[in-house]
């Protein structure tokens, strides 16, 4: 049996970002790979690895016979990948690092020829679960919090990869890399230039730099471009989306694509055999690219791509004339097309023909993933299906849902550094002082037991303003407050000021987002009010019952999975965490308010049941991680899409 024993190799001097940077190979230039999974974890940032071989056997290579593994030295961007021989000529290690470096031997030896792993110590000394199968998973997407969020997606490419990292895995993060030119931009201070590389789209080479920061076990790789670079949000600014939203994100998928093949992170690059979590339609072609430009010519023949579908509602739909544009073989359009019903068209003479990004990568992936089940479920409708229902319906074999975790450690009652006091499911006493500090806060009369009813969210259409809108009349006639922070609609902000100016001892209106105030709303409040259209998933509500606030939500998409409804006559003093309404009207949503303002007021056993129950909950990214590398393993049972 033979073992292997690990040697970190340190480099003198580590990488600056003041370097000439280097040009990376292209993707038919493949780094050679070895297969050892694990071996990420033993690293820095810059150092490389040494795999020593010790034989516990006396077997060895037959004189004359040629070595399972040459003398072969290949050296790019700096990094020697070779075998290490004895003096009797035989394979005892494998050199992967920067020139210059010197050793530094981990005394441990562990056999890394399975990938099965059952526990690892953690920092803090604690063992952590571990994954049964490793694999090399790349997140390519949009947002990644902290250093670009805008919504939901932002939160799951911040947080998933990390949990999967510390199940074993070893992850990569693909982002652009956005400077507005605010303070904002410092969120990218640590990452270093490593290189660049050509991409064919939009009628010739475009050059993409990547930048790399290694943090909390995970490669954050962003795509830097002087399209990238422009104030605003990642989708566009006051004047609306930006125009040339579908060459910045082709160019994401591009350069996502090219990341593991080239990109030397910790001594040896991700290879071929990646699993690609591909988020909304902004990495959308990454599918395609694999089925229509790599696989063809022996690239990516073992990798597989996830679809994970945060909000069916924004697809990429541009007009056919542009598929030319995105670097795909004339005969893929099929795969793409779209074609718009007549009522949906600008004039008699438009033929509604376009190239719909989302649609091809529903069609091209190998799993397809939502983030909640009801979700999943939704977008097979007419209602919820936004015109890709039929196509939807025709992939339910692949198609799951998960819902969303939420940060644990961040929205936490007994530790969060926003609010005014402590509490836990077993002292709830501090919660009173958050009302307390809120209301004063807000300006609001400091009335302990008035409930106070709390909205967060954009303001716009998908979010139900117009029932709160319309609702807010008939509320402010009972005996309650309410608070509402967001920003969206410019009609929908100015409307709560002036209903703050209207109902001054009841109604408070916040125009913007302000994290540590969200903490302070989601803390002193009693009730959170979600009246959704539709909701994929929904972090509020989740926050606000880990916080013992209790939601009222319309039964849509995450919010039904997630919210369940009020049973006071359920054995053992009732069940249910909050309470859904159905349909979407004014009066529904009232009537779930003013039971649950009654149950607050008149029946304080059972809300305190509501609270506990709902604190007790379990909406960790560790539960969501597992449903997820169920879905991996799936993905790898069938042969990938080769059109």
């Amino acid at each position: 049996m033979e073992s292997l024993k690990f040697t970190t190799l340190l480099p003198c001097k580590s990488l600056s970002g003041n370097l000439v940077r280097p040009k990376l190979i292209n993707h038919h230039d493949v780094i050679g790979q070895v297969g050892l999974a694990p071996l990420w974890k033993k690293r820095c940032k810059t150092e490389g690895l040494r795999l020593r071989a010790s034989l516990s056997s006396k077997a060895g290579p037959q004189d004359g016979a040629p070595s399972a593994v040459e003398d072969q030295k290949e050296k790019e961007n700096g990094v020697l990948l070779g075998a290490e021989r004895d003096s009797s000529g035989s394979v005892i290690g494998f050199n992967l690092s920067p020139p210059n470096g010197h050793e530094v031997v981990i005394d441990t030896e562990e056999d890394v020829t399975s990938d099965r792993i059952e526990t690892a110590e953690d920092v803090g000394g604690r063992e952590k679960p571990k994954a049964k199968v490793t694999r090399s998973i790349v997140f390519v997407t949009a947002e990644a919090a902290p250093y670009s969020k805008t919504g939901g997606l932002g939160d799951v490419c911040g947080s998933l990869p990390v949990v999967l990292a510390g199940r074993g895995h070893r992850v990569m993060v693909v982002s652009p890399r956005y400077l507005t030119g605010s303070p904002a931009d410092k969120k990218f201070s640590g990452a270093i230039d490593v290189g660049h590389t050509n991409v064919i789209c939009f009628g010739g080479e475009q050059e993409v730099a990547f930048f790399h920061e290694y943090r909390e076990g995970v490669d954050w790789v962003f795509v830097d471009h002087p399209s990238f670079h422009r104030p605003g949000n990642p989708y566009g600014d006051s004047f609306g989306a930006f125009g040339d939203n579908q060459f910045r994100f082709t160019l994401l998928s591009h350069a996502a694509c090219e990341a593991p093949l080239v990109l030397p992170l910790g001594g040896y690059t991700y290879g071929q055999n990646c699993l690609f979590l591909v988020n909304d339609w902004h990495a959308g072609l990454v599918p395609l690219l694999l089925a229509a430009k790599y696989r063809p010519h022996g690239v990516y023949t073992d990798a597989r791509s996830v679809l994970i579908i945060h909000n069916l509602a924004h697809q990429g739909v541009e007009s056919a004339v542009t598929y030319k544009n995105l670097g795909l073989p004339a005969e893929w359009y099929g795969a793409l097309e779209w074609v718009f019903p007549e009522w949906a068209r600008a004039h008699a003479l438009d033929r509604g023909e376009a190239v719909n990004i989302l649609k091809g990568a529903v069609v091209t992936t190998d799993r397809i993933l939502t983030v909640s089940e009801g979700y999943a479920w939704e977008i097979t409708t007419v209602e919820g299906g936004y015109g890709l229902n039929g196509l939807l319906s025709s992939r339910k074999s692949v198609l799951n849902g998960i819902t969303n975790g939420i940060d644990v450690v961040e929205w936490d009652p007994s530790s969060d550094k926003h609010i005014a006091s402590h509490y836990s499911a077993n002292d709830l006493s501090g919660k009173v002082e958050c009302k307390i500090a809120l209301q004063k806060e807000l300006g609001l009369p400091i009335r302990p037991d008035c409930p106070l009813i709390g909205f967060i969210g954009r303001l716009d259409y998908q979010k139900g303003i117009d029932l709160i809108q319309s609702g807010i009349p008939e509320l402010m006639s009972e005996d309650v407050q309410f608070v509402m922070l967001g920003s969206g609609d410019v009609q929908c902000q100015d409307w709560m000021r002036l209903a703050e100016a209207t109902y001054k001892d009841k109604f408070r209106g916040w125009v913007g987002f302000n994290v540590p105030v969200s903490h302070r709303i989601t803390a002193g409040c009693d009730i959170l009010l979600m009246p959704s259209r539709f909701e994929p998933c929904g972090l509020n509500q989740l926050y606000a019952m880990r916080y013992g606030t209790i939601p009222v939500v319309h039964s849509t998409g995450g919010l039904r999975d997630t919210v369940v409804n009020f049973n006071p006559y359920a054995e053992g003093g009732g069940e249910g965490t909050g309470w859904t309404f159905s349909p979407l009207t004014k009066e529904s949503m009232l009537a779930a308010l003013r039971l649950a303002i009654r149950t607050y007021k008149e029946y304080k056993p059972s809300w305190d049941g509501l609270m506990k129950r709902g604190m007790g909950k379990d909406f960790t990214w560790e539960s969501a991680a597992i449903q997820y590398e169920q879905v991996f393993e799936w993905a790898f049972i069938d042969p990938p899409y080769v059109g």
